[in-house]
């Protein structure tokens, strides 16, 4: 599609970048990028989000053990750790004398603004020329990662981020076809749902293939669910004073 808008042109362009090389990312960059990822949609204006950008190389390097030996974490141009963040909303209803009543749609919301902020914020690294990372391993042991960040109640960390110059170019991995997203009017049912896995399954077999990979998106996906993960990530996010009820 020719002449597509700058802003398209970097969303459909993107892919997960795993190999930086050691250019750091300007604290001017950080600043925009944050300033960008400010101005995503937020529910009521409450803004139940931040993020910890880390610089202490050990620190860096513990959080490569605590994310699964993820040693981009420490080679990166820059990581941050995004959370839902309630913790403001306490301290002003506290300072005020008044309760602070929410459960799970207080959690909820704290997430989802925390990830429209981080999307927003990635669209921007991207358009500057940088490549991003999701890191989900950073809630593989949360109960370290607060001692280590000294977490404060009210704040539920919830991925870490890679950012920097990309060091490979990696080709865009294909998604689902829009169809099988995108809906008219009703929910499709169980049979369209599956025929448009195994189209998606013709398509990335071969992209598998192409990495020495003999599998299925379908495959993957049976596999990913069938195990539980990360079995204490409600009780730590309990503790943190989030209500999931």
């Amino acid at each position: 599609m020719p002449n597509l808008p700058p802003a398209l042109e970097t969303l459909l362009a993107h892919r997960s970048i795993r190999r930086f090389t050691e250019a750091p990312v300007p604290d001017e960059h950080v600043r925009l990028a944050v300033a960008a990822g400010q101005q995503a949609s937020t529910s009521s204006n409450v803004q139940a989000y931040s993020m910890l950008r880390v610089r202490n190389q050990a620190t860096l390097e513990k959080l490569v053990e605590l994310t699964g030996g993820q040693t981009k974490v420490a080679r990166c141009g820059a990581f941050f750790v995004v959370s839902g963040d309630t913790r403001r909303h306490r301290l002003l209803a506290a300072r005020a004398g008044v309760p602070y009543r929410t459960r799970l749609e207080g959690f909820l919301v704290s997430t989802i603004d925390a990830s429209l902020f981080a999307q927003n914020l990635c669209v921007a690294f991207e358009s500057l020329g940088y490549g991003i990372c999701y890191v989900g391993g950073l809630r593989n042991d949360l109960a370290s990662i607060r001692e280590l960040l000294r977490v404060p109640e009210g704040v539920y960390p919830l991925f870490g981020l890679c950012v920097g110059v990309p060091d490979e170019d990696p080709a865009p991995r294909p998604r689902l076809a829009p169809d099988a997203v995108l809906h008219e009017d009703l929910y499709p049912d169980d049979a369209v749902l599956l025929a448009e896995a195994d189209a998606y399954d013709d398509r990335m077999r071969s992209w598998y293939a192409e990495r020495g990979l003999e599998t299925t998106w379908s495959q993957r996906i049976e596999k990913q669910f069938s195990e539980v993960h990360r079995t204490d990530v409600a009780e730590f996010y309990r503790a943190q004073g989030a209500e999931l009820d």
